[in-house]
């Protein structure tokens, strides 16, 4: 309200846990009758983790699935009944780089994100009928955040204990104007990356042996890390 020419009813906020699926529907028609549209939808929300899958407990995963998964294709699916209603509208979903990759110590982090990149690749495929509504996969790369803080680890009730340091990731801001300028060209999908996260990106999708190489290299010094307490930089999700 300060930087802008917005007015209060410009704005609402509303409280929405995604895990909650049977709130999905409410939620929408609350900001339908707020403002009469929706033009962008923007997933963004989910939970990291940091875990050895020998060592953890399946309802992880069943939870990493709820949240990261299902909640994000159940608002989905309301928002864009509107959507194809009014033939309009752009559904921008922040993925991961862990969605084309694979990477030790996340396989349910990155499962959930190679759930939705195959989900949202397949529903445009659906959308065809409708040229102007625009499906979106965003996937950064380490971003500064409080992601990292709040990882599933091998239980539900464990929290991590040393998320380390997180300057080497790219500012927060600098993801947002990026993923604005990508929603705004339309773009199918964008890698929001800082090197040398970027070029394994490239890697993973043109020379994938080499990729796997690399990462088995790379993944056996970052669970010798995990092990010994050290936290480890290299595709911190």
């Amino acid at each position: 309200l300060e930087i802008s020419n917005l007015s209060e009813k410009d704005i609402l906020v509303l409280r929405l846990d995604l895990t909650d699926r049977s709130s999905h529907e409410a939620a929408t028609n609350s900001v339908l009758k707020h403002f009469g549209k929706v033009d962008v939808l923007v997933n963004n929300g989910g939970r990291s983790q940091r875990s050895l899958f020998v060592d953890t407990n399946l309802d992880v995963y069943s939870a990493i699935i709820e949240l990261n998964y299902l909640g994000t294709i159940s608002l989905t699916k309301h928002v864009l009944n509107h959507m194809i209603q009014r033939k309009k509208g752009k559904i921008v979903t922040v993925s991961s780089v862990m969605g084309i990759m694979g990477a030790p110590l996340a396989s349910g982090y990155c499962a959930s994100k190679h759930a939705l990149q195959g989900f949202f690749n397949s529903l445009r495929t659906e959308l065809t009928d409708y040229p102007e509504i625009s499906i979106i996969n965003i996937c950064p790369g380490p971003v500064q955040s409080q992601i990292i803080q709040n990882v599933f680890t091998e239980n539900l009730s464990k929290s991590i204990e040393n998320s380390g340091d997180q300057s080497h990731k790219m500012p927060t801001d600098r993801c947002v104007r990026l993923t604005l300028v990508s929603t705004a060209n339309d773009l199918k999908e964008a890698w929001i990356s800082d090197h040398p996260y970027l070029a394994v990106c490239y890697l993973w999708q043109y020379a994938p042996t080499w990729a796997w190489w690399l990462m088995n290299r790379m993944g056996k010094r970052r669970i010798q890390n995990f092990k010994s307490g050290v936290v480890s930089v290299f595709l911190s999700p």
